[in-house]
């Protein structure tokens, strides 16, 4: 049982109920209920369980990623080559989704689409690769390099993104919905209109990305720096952990209904009057922040 799997491996990592609930985002409840098969975690929480256990996530399930898609099948072409009448032609539709793909490099990739959903991808490489409007769901990518990469208006439903290369990509207008993005490099990335909603957000490196429009919906943002410009951003109904905002000015951005937001640092802050009047609401700490002269 995939209960008694979680208990053991929590177990050897000498960690408690609790302590695992607390790096998952979920009640002790949520946890018990899982290790006793009162409920079944979902293939994203399955993926950050795996993480966190340090497990293969084949640990769990051996089925996962040896499905194959009907769309990987050889379609044939019932009609006959005029030049060779007696051959029969065929088109062959590729399609990398249901996959485990690990160490291979698919660089300078295009029009993948819908082609990756449900797929376990590990130490790849996109650099340079045409991405836009990619469809993933309930995707496992880890240490992975999109570097110059083009992924705007893609939706990512259900995944665990950990440790990835972002630098230099677009990502805007994407969505990044109930899914986790740890670890990764966002340098100079465009996250312009993007949005991150009922997922995390943690451990990650966005110096000098551009958040314009961006928003964040009831995600957990664990231990991130907001640095240089965010300008009509949205943090609405966020939890916040070991997060700061240094040496950011800050225009027409939102902030409603956050948790623990008292205890995000604002150091060397510069915001304008509407933006100071949401953080005064939401409880902010001020003592770090300086308002724009109109």
């Amino acid at each position: 049982m995939i209960g008694n799997k979680i208990a053991l491996a929590r177990k050897k990592m000498n960690i408690s109920q609790a302590q695992l609930a607390e790096s998952m985002f979920v009640s002790p409840q949520a946890v018990g209920k899982w290790e006793r098969g009162e409920s079944m975690p979902d293939i994203i929480t399955l993926n950050r369980l795996a993480e966190l256990l340090e497990v293969d996530l084949n640990y769990f399930s051996e089925r996962f990623g040896n499905q194959r898609n009907e769309k990987q099948s050889e379609e044939i072409n019932i009609n006959r080559d005029p030049e060779y009448p007696g051959i029969i032609k065929k088109k062959t539709s590729w399609d990398l989704s249901q996959q485990n793909l690990t160490d291979s490099d698919f660089s300078g990739l295009k029009n993948l689409h819908d082609k990756l959903s449900s797929t376990n991808i590990q130490r790849c490489s996109f650099v340079g690769s045409d991405l836009s409007r990619l469809i993933l769901t309930n995707n496992h990518i880890g240490n992975c390099d999109f570097s110059s990469s083009d992924i705007s208006y893609s939706q990512i439903q259900k995944s665990m993104l950990s440790k990835n290369t972002f630098n230099h990509c677009s990502l805007r207008n994407s969505r990044f919905l109930r899914s986790f993005v740890e670890g990764c490099d966002f340098t100079r990335a465009d996250l312009a209109e993007t949005e991150f909603k009922s997922g995390g957000f943690s451990k990650n490196n966005i110096k000098d990305a551009q958040l314009k429009g961006t928003s964040f919906i009831e995600t957990a943002i664990q231990d991130i720096v907001f640095e240089g410009r965010l300008d009509e951003c949205r943090f609405e109904q966020c939890s916040f952990y070991n997060s700061k905002f240094q040496n950011t000015t800050i225009r027409n951005t939102f902030f409603k209904n956050n948790k623990k937001f008292k205890r995000v640092q604002f150091i060397n802050c510069k915001v304008d009057k509407l933006t100071f009047a949401f953080l005064k609401n939401n409880l902010a700490d001020l003592s770090g922040i300086t308002l724009i002269e109109d």
